[in-house]
């Protein structure tokens, strides 16, 4: 699950919050210099929110820091050495670790356990691995079918950086039907129908119905569907549809292919040619 960096439809940057309509897992020692409004949220150890947090539920694994409110509609879960920096309100119950640091105190509507919570990704992994021991497959299959609840997560993986100026991940990227701020960089990047306020640097970029307000750096770049970039394009091959735009210049090292259909990666090989390149440059990049 935090193989890839995922921003799930309708979700927005603001300057001080992400607002997903879903749910939100945080890898541990992630860094993320916004607030979060979701339905559940997940936060990995050692991770960082430079912001408030609201949600339906939200569960904080060890060694967490907010430095603002925290909020949870429903139930919450606070590991040990946690800090917050502003005020806790849940209006469920509260399972509440030790040496857990809340600046302006703390409010609970439901019962409150002052225990260690278990990280969620420790106890998803060790579950699975003694079940498996047992054999129970069926016990397997209700966890994973539950974890698969998560209502289109936004997801990020573990060592990820995510801030107004800076989005970085090593795992590849997918950016879908989103508004999103920053410069982005990731090992791959997918951006389909969205909007996105800052440059692009991976290995493989592909845009669809996309438009970036920035340059575009990777070793192959695909724009389709009238995906538009206000900025410079530079890699080793570019691939890009009629009806797309690029209002910069296009440096492709290797060639730069102009078609009518582009077919994508998994449906060619990349590296094979098809006898266009430079002569195409000439003719249709200005």
């Amino acid at each position: 699950m935090l193989e890839k960096l995922v921003i799930p439809p309708n979700t927005k940057f603001d300057e001080r919050n992400i607002i997903v309509e879903g749910d939100v897992i945080v890898g541990p020692n992630s860094k993320i210099g916004y607030g979060i409004i979701a339905r559940k949220i997940i936060v990995g150890e050692k991770a960082s929110i430079d912001g408030d947090i609201l949600g339906e539920e939200v569960r904080l694994d060890a060694w967490c820091n907010v430095t603002g409110n925290v909020t949870s509609k429903g139930d919450a879960y606070i590991g040990e050495f946690a800090s917050i920096g502003g005020k806790l309100t849940v209006f469920g119950d509260l399972e509440i670790g030790r040496n857990v640091r809340i600046k302006n105190g703390f409010e609970a509507k439901g019962l409150i356990t002052i225990q260690d919570p278990m990280p969620v990704l420790l106890f998803i992994f060790m579950y699975l691995l003694i079940m498996l021991k047992l054999g129970r497959l069926e016990d397997v299959e209700k966890l994973l079918e539950e974890v698969e609840e998560f209502e289109s997560p936004f997801v990020i993986p573990e060592n990820s950086q995510i801030s107004i100026d800076r989005i970085y991940t090593s795992k590849n990227a997918e950016i879908v039907s989103s508004r999103v701020l920053g410069n982005f960089r990731a090992k791959d990047v997918y951006v389909e129908d969205s909007e996105i306020f800052g440059s692009l640097r991976g290995k493989e970029i592909l845009l669809s119905s996309s438009r970036i307000h920035g340059a575009i750096e990777g070793k192959v770049v695909y724009l389709t569907n009238s995906s538009e970039v206000y900025g410079y394009i530079r890699a080793d091959r570019v691939y890009m549809e009629r009806g797309c735009s690029v209002e910069g210049g296009i440096v492709g090292r290797r060639g730069v292919w102009i078609k009518e259909k582009v077919e994508l990666p998994g449906e060619e090989e990349l590296g094979v040619e098809d006898g266009m390149g430079q002569r195409e440059i000439q003719e249709n990049v200005p």
